[in-house]
């Protein structure tokens, strides 16, 4: 997707604070196309969490609002210029469990 289509520039490095800010501004369609794009790439729960509450908000009638934009927060790139991506992101996993064979860490005893 090219920056001029995607509602919101610079979004892979827009901090969870602002991004609550920033998305006020967007509308229904726009606010679903950031959706789509955090599920297919970050897929970050808290930021789910954030653009979904605010998309619900949209459905019940709110209207977009344009802040100021002159309170929000320099955007600076990652000092390795990668956005978010799957290939990027951590390995799943389910969390090691105290007890559960194959899943309790040695401790150097036999």
């Amino acid at each position: 997707m090219a920056n001029q289509e995607f509602p919101l520039p610079d979004y892979d490095q827009i901090p969870l604070g602002s991004l609550r800010h920033r998305i006020r501004s967007l509308d229904e369609s726009q606010l679903r196309t950031v959706v789509e794009y955090e599920c297919a790439h970050g897929n970050r729960v808290g930021v789910l969490e954030v653009l979904r509450a605010r998309m619900a908000e949209l459905e019940s009638g709110a209207q977009p609002s344009p802040g100021d934009n002159d309170v929000l927060p320099e955007v600076t790139s990652t000092p390795g210029g990668s956005p978010v991506r799957e290939e990027t992101a951590a390995e799943g996993g389910t969390p090691l469990r105290h007890g559960v064979p194959g899943q309790t860490p040695s401790r150097g005893r036999p």
